[in-house]
């Protein structure tokens, strides 16, 4: 754990307000409202790649601007990273340190690992898309060298205190966009969007798009006003910041880097004063906490929720009706008239159909404000308008629009021209936010007039400056009032002075451009020594050689020769122990289960070992899901793991863990990484290349395998998607709609199928199987040796059937033959075409 990384953890109930930047206008906002950290991107590694992002000037620029208002710099890398990438992204690393990064949120086991071993001195973050759920995984993250823990939006604050108990720094998300999928295990871009992988930082939102439910027959199941199944609300904790202080949050994460500067602006600056109130244990006026609430409700939002913070995750988090903002509602529509023609218009034309539409206020509305009309009965036929003047609550005002809308339609302010007006006064002064700072004045006759400056939040800042020697005074003796004032004078220097200690000898006399040459001198020298720990470690990075050179990859790491194509073998994945049975009967040597089926069958571990069973363990495993899952990691024996604390527990236990494709492995440093910590297998992320698994699987000492066949999982939400129907019973275990096999039909009529398990959590499915056994041969040459097939969605018949036929391809290719073509209505996945 870094030094500053430990200094923070001291003072864990003054968390950090974390801010977003997409670019330069919205890093400055954010310094300007308040934020302690701000987090951006630079380059192609990172997971908002549409973002403008920053050029090496313009990063540099906003690192200088922020450290010298106290507001430290994080650069988001967090995203998987093809081997071939790797020596760039270190240098990435390198080149953001050297102009002044603070610290780095990573997702890549890979590339977390390579720069501890490269740069240790970097201060590293574990990021979100890790998938870090329980006290376990994070103190595993904190003994790997990770500075901070950035935890599962879908946390509640119960859990986030247990976790706390790491002793490492925790981030956890306070407002914005909410994921539908757990983060870093979601593959519905790459399978639905062409290959757009939101583990790449490309995700198109495909979960914010309408979506029908259908039946077992293709028929689609009423969802009236629930067209969008997998649009959750954002995220508000506004009122929470309390409760996750004391559960030991040490940084609060607001999410937003693809959003303009006066939301960053606006949310920073709302959530700066709530956090103020609950580190002071004090409360706001009412008016203020009115004009609290409605600043966040006029940023872009879905409508709001704390569900996950509460421990729930119903229908109470979703946007079901819409997915753009929807702003705060102000009032409704009184009635129309029409407006006058305008004089010449020929009667076809559209602005004859102009009206004046009356509107009643709930809400103050100002000058510039955009508001939208829309009505239930009409809900897809809305209009915009433009606030001409501001007007109070209660008020009535008109607005020209473009039809008449009907009375009843629902107004809301979507644009605050106040929010803009604001963003744009902050962006517009030469220095932000200004750094606090208590002056010390010196004015002795006979010595050197001098004055020292201390930032007041970090006295370790301290600098000094002197000039010329202080004699008598000729005429008027200047005062401490004098000085207090001159010297306070800071203009465009990035400091304001918070407190004056003035030591003056009577009758001295001065000239105030003198002083004002020191006082200047003394800010050029604060703002070296502040500035000066980025400057040594810029120069000690830069002594460095290439990572080209030294970076673990298949260009520097000897292959482990592994191609031993004997040992190959056919797996399959059950989802009962029939299809079990027939999976084996038709050639499958590797039987595996999920946890929860080999419960359900009446399995004990003990039993399902016997059974030559291997057991599946979830891809989630929050502290509640230790009891249904622990107990399948025994001593010797293997087990298939979907995340960080599994893997934990089972080296712990001295279980053979293979490490499911949910931990994506797209690097050799990351195959190396994972199998020094206790993998004794690896399963291969379907978003690979055939290429990209070439390069890499050669190198691994321990077994590897793929899925050759079978529909891919492309989400894993703790949201039930079937509570879309309407009809929850909260009671997984009687739920009738879990027991059918009911799927979700895009708007380009591609079918996902729902699976919902008996914990409430929902998997959606790729409607396309997989057949990648025409590959076998090359699979084989590369080092791979196991292969599955997936038949979580088949009978056992069909899981048969599909069992035979890879068990041919592999037969096929071991004697040198080709298999089989492809099967008709399948599909490669990303083998070929790969994923941005």
């Amino acid at each position: 754990m870094s030094t500053s990384s430990a200094e923070r953890l001291t003072s864990a109930r003054h968390p950090e307000l974390l801010s977003p930047a997409g670019g330069p206008e919205a890093f400055a906002a954010a310094v300007a409202a308040g934020a302690d950290a701000i987090y951006c991107g630079m380059g192609a590694f990172n997971a908002r790649r549409k973002a403008t992002n920053f050029t090496d000037e313009a990063f540099e620029a906003a690192c200088r601007m922020a450290h010298l208002a106290g507001t430290r710099v994080y650069v988001t890398v967090n995203i998987v990273i093809k081997d071939a990438e790797m020596a760039d992204a270190l240098e990435l690393v390198r080149r953001c340190a050297q102009l002044g990064a603070d610290a780095f949120i990573i997702q890549d086991w890979g590339l977390f690992f390579e720069i501890g071993r490269l740069m240790p001195d970097l201060e590293l973050h574990v990021s979100t898309q890790a998938n870090i759920h329980d006290l376990r995984a994070t103190r595993w993250c904190r003994d790997a060298g990770a500075d901070r823990v950035t935890l599962s939006r879908e946390l509640s604050i119960p859990e986030i205190a247990k976790i706390s108990q790491a002793g490492v720094d925790l981030e956890v998300f306070a407002h914005g966009s909410i994921c539908f999928s757990y983060s870093g295990v979601c593959l519905l871009s790459s399978f639905a969007c062409a290959g757009r992988s939101a583990n790449r930082g490309m995700c198109a939102q495909p979960c914010r798009l309408p979506y029908e439910l259908l039946d077992e027959n293709g028929a689609p199941i009423p969802t009236p006003g629930r067209e969008r199944a997998l649009c959750p609300r954002d995220n508000c904790t506004a009122e929470l910041l309390p409760e996750l202080i004391e559960a030991g949050a040490g940084a609060l994460k607001l999410e937003g880097r693809m959003k303009a500067s006066d939301y960053v602006h606006s949310v920073t600056r709302a959530y700066r004063e709530a956090l103020d109130d609950a580190l002071g244990r004090t409360t706001s006026a009412p008016d203020d906490l009115r004009d609290r609430a409605r600043r966040l409700k006029r940023c872009f939002n879905r409508d709001f929720t704390s569900a996950y913070q509460h421990g729930t995750s119903g229908d109470e988090m979703m946007s079901y009706e819409r997915s753009n903002n929807r702003g705060q509602t102000v009032g409704e529509v009184l009635d129309s008239r029409r407006a006058n023609n305008p004089a010449g218009l020929h009667p076809d034309d559209r602005r004859v159909r102009a009206a004046i539409v009356r509107i009643r206020l709930d809400e103050p509305v100002g000058k510039g404000d955009l508001l939208e009309l829309r009505h239930d009965d009409e809900f897809d036929r809305f209009l915009t308008v433009t606030v001409r003047e501001d007007a109070p609550a209660g008020s009535v005002i008109e607005c020209r629009a473009a039809r008449a809308m009907p009375r009843g339609a629902i107004v809301r302010l979507i644009r605050s021209q106040a929010a803009l007006d604001e963003a744009a006064a902050a962006l517009h002064r030469d220095v932000p936010r200004k750094r606090a700072v208590d002056v010390r004045i010196r004015a002795r006759i006979g010595e050197a007039f001098s004055v020292e400056l201390a930032c007041s939040d970090d006295p370790a800042f301290t600098a000094a400056a002197s000039g010329f020697t202080v004699e008598p005074a000729r005429t008027r003796p200047v005062t401490a009032d004098d000085l207090i004032e001159h010297v306070g004078r800071m203009g465009s220097s990035p400091f304001e002075a918070a407190s004056f200690t003035v030591e003056l000898d009577e009758g001295c006399g001065m000239g105030f451009s003198a002083v004002h040459k020191v006082r200047a001198a003394a800010c050029e020298a604060l703002e070296r020594v502040m500035l000066d720990g980025c400057r040594m470690r810029a120069e000690r990075l830069s002594e460095l050689p290439a990572f080209e050179r030294t970076a673990l990859t298949a260009a520097t790491d000897e292959a482990c020769g592994q191609s031993d194509s004997v040992g190959a073998v056919i797996c399959a994945i059950a989802p009962t122990l029939d299809a079990a049975d027939a999976a084996r009967a038709a050639g499958a040597e590797r039987i595996y289960m999920t946890a929860d089926a080999l419960a359900e069958a009446g399995l004990t571990p003990d039993e399902a070992r016997e059974r030559d069973i291997i057991p599946i363990l979830d891809e989630i495993c929050r502290e509640a899901d230790h009891t249904h899952v622990d107990p399948w990691l025994q001593s010797g024996a293997p087990a298939a793991i979907g995340n960080i604390s599994e893997l934990a527990l089972a080296v712990e236990r001295g279980a053979a863990p293979e490490v499911r494709s949910c931990v994506p492995v797209h690097n050799v440093a990351c195959i190396h990484a994972l199998e020094s910590h206790g993998a004794a297998g690896l399963w291969l992320s379907p978003e690979l290349t055939l290429d990209e698994i070439v390069r890499i699987a050669p190198h691994a000492a321990v077994p590897v395998g793929i899925v050759v066949s079978g529909k891919p999982r492309v989400m894993t939400s703790e949201h039930c998607i079937l509570q879309v129907a309407g009809g929850c019973i909260h009671d997984c275990a009687h739920c009738r709609l879990r027991a059918r096999d009911l799927s979700l039909r895009n708007i380009d009529g591609k079918v996902l199928p729902i699976r919902t398990d008996i914990h409430g959590r929902s998997r959606l499915y790729d409607g396309i199987p997989l057949d990648i056994t025409p590959q076998l041969p090359r699979l084989l040459s590369a080092g791979l040796t196991r292969f599955a097939v997936d038949g979580t969605l088949i009978d056992a018949d069909e899981l048969a059937q599909l069992v035979s036929r890879a068990r041919r391809a592999l037969d096929a290719a071991q004697a040198g033959r080709k298999p089989a073509k492809r099967l008709p209505g399948t599909s490669a996945g990303c083998l070929f075409v790969g994923v941005e």
